[in-house]
C-alpha cells in the first residue's frame, strides 16, 4: 500500500481529496485525510457566526465520502519531513510516502504587546465561538473595537452592526482608506455604508498594544467591551516551524509543482504556500486541482507535465450584511445588492456540491 497524507480538511486540502478520489485512483493507494474538526468548516463564513447572524450549523459541510478515503481527526503538532512522518498531540504517528500540507493559516500580531492575549479571533472554529460569546455578551451601547479593515474586518463589522444595531462599532486602520486592495469604487461604497450605518472608522492607525479592555492607538487608550482582531495572517506554526525555505510570512518556497523543492513527495496548498497572489478559498482550490494533476502522475510514475496552466481567479466577493455587497470580476467593481446575491449563491452551490 502506498499512503497519501492531506493535512487539513480546509477549502485546499477538501479540494485535493475530491480530485484524487477518482476512477484513476490506483487501487494500492491508501488516501487520509487529516482535521481537528469532524467536518469542512467554511472558513470564509466565520464573521457570520461571529456576528450572531449564522448558526453554526451554517458554516459546516461534511467531508467527502468515500470508502478508499480515511478522515481521522487529531491536532498535528510536528511534522517529520526525513522520517516521513506526522506527530500528533498524544503520541500518535502517522507515516506517508505523500503528503499535502494543508493546515491553513493564524493571526499575525505584528509583535504588538498583548494582542495575542487580549483579542478575540475568527481564524478557528473554537476562536470564532468564544469570538461570538464574547460579542453578544457586550450589554447595550458597548463598545466594539475591530482592528484590520481588510475583507474580514470589513465583513464582520457590517455583520455586527446589523445584528447589534445597540452597540458601538469602531474599526481600526493602518492605511488611508479600508479596503485597500480593492479600487477606489468599491473602498467608497463601503466606507459610505460605514458612515451611513454609525460605524466609526479609525484610519491611520498605529495600535501599539493592548490590554484587557483597551487598545492603545498611538499610545492613546480606547476603551472597549471587546475586542476582535483581524489585522493580517501568517502560515501555520507547524509550516513555520519546518526546516525549508519561507516567506516573510512562514509560507513556504515551492518549486513550480507546488512541492517543497528537496522534499518533493511534499506538496503545500493554500495559505501555507508563498504564492504571488493574496490567499483567498478560491486560490487554495485552484492550487489544489494543480496540486491533484501532479500527484496522480507522481503516484502512476508518469512524467510531470511540462508546465502547469497559470491560476484563473474568477473574483472576489464581500458582504456589508445581509441585503448589500461589493465585488471584483476580472476589471469590473460591482457595489450594492448584486454582489451580495452573487456570494450567498456561490456559497449555496459550495454546500450543495459538498455535501
Amino acid at each position: 500500500m502506498k499512503r497519501l497524507v492531506i493535512l487539513g480538511g480546509g477549502y485546499g486540502g477538501v479540494r485535493v481529496a475530491e480530485r484524487m478520489l477518482t476512477n484513476d485512483l490506483p487501487d494500492n493507494v491508501f488516501v487520509t485525510l487529516v482535521d481537528r474538526m469532524p467536518f469542512h468548516g467554511l472558513k470564509t463564513e466565520y464573521y457570520a457566526l461571529a456576528a450572531g447572524t449564522e448558526p453554526e450549523l451554517a458554516v459546516r459541510v461534511p467531508f467527502p465520502s468515500d470508502p478508499r478515503l480515511n478522515v481521522k481527526h487529531g491536532e498535528v503538532m510536528h511534522i517529520d519531513l526525513e522520517q516521513r512522518s506526522v506527530h500528533f498531540a498524544g503520541g500518535d504517528t502517522l507515516e506517508y510516502d505523500w503528503l499535502v500540507i494543508a493546515l491553513g493559516c493564524e493571526d499575525r500580531y505584528h509583535n504588538i504587546p498583548g494582542a495575542d492575549q487580549f483579542t478575540h479571533s475568527i481564524q478557528t472554529l473554537g476562536a470564532t465561538r468564544k469570538t461570538y460569546e464574547a460579542v453578544n455578551n457586550v450589554g447595550p451601547y458597548g463598545q466594539i473595537t475591530i482592528v484590520g479593515a481588510g475583507l474580514s474586518g470589513v465583513e464582520l463589522a457590517s455583520e455586527l452592526r446589523e445584528s447589534r444595531t445597540d452597540l458601538n462599532i469602531r474599526i481600526l486602520d493602518r492605511g488611508e482608506n479600508i479596503l485597500s486592495p480593492f479600487p477606489k469604487k468599491l473602498r467608497d461604497y463601503a466606507s459610505q455604508w460605514f458612515i451611513e450605518h454609525d460605524v466609526q472608522i479609525v484610519s491611520m492607525a498605529q495600535v501599539n498594544r493592548v490590554e484587557q479592555g483597551v487598545v492603545y492607538n498611538h499610545d492613546q487608550p480606547l476603551a472597549s467591551d471587546a475586542i476582535v482582531w483581524t489585522a493580517g495572517i501568517q502560515a501555520n506554526r507547524i509550516v513555520r516551524d519546518l526546516p525549508v525555505e519561507h516567506d516573510n510570512s512562514g509560507r513556504v518556497i515551492l518549486n513550480q509543482y507546488h512541492q517543497i523543492p528537496n522534499y518533493p513527495n511534499v506538496y503545500v496548498v493554500g495559505d501555507c504556500a508563498s504564492l504571488p497572489y493574496a490567499p483567498s478559498a478560491q486560490l487554495a482550490e485552484v492550487q489544489g486541482d494543480q496540486i491533484a494533476l501532479v500527484l496522480k502522475a507522481d503516484i502512476k510514475g508518469e512524467a510531470l507535465p511540462a508546465s502547469l496552466p497559470g491560476f484563473k481567479l474568477k473574483g472576489t466577493l464581500g458582504s456589508l450584511g445581509k441585503k448589500e455587497g461589493f465585488g471584483v470580476m476580472g476589471k469590473i467593481s460591482l457595489v450594492g445588492s448584486m454582489p451580495r446575491v452573487l456570494k450567498s449563491g456561490v456559497l449555496w452551490m459550495y454546500k450543495k456540491h459538498l455535501g
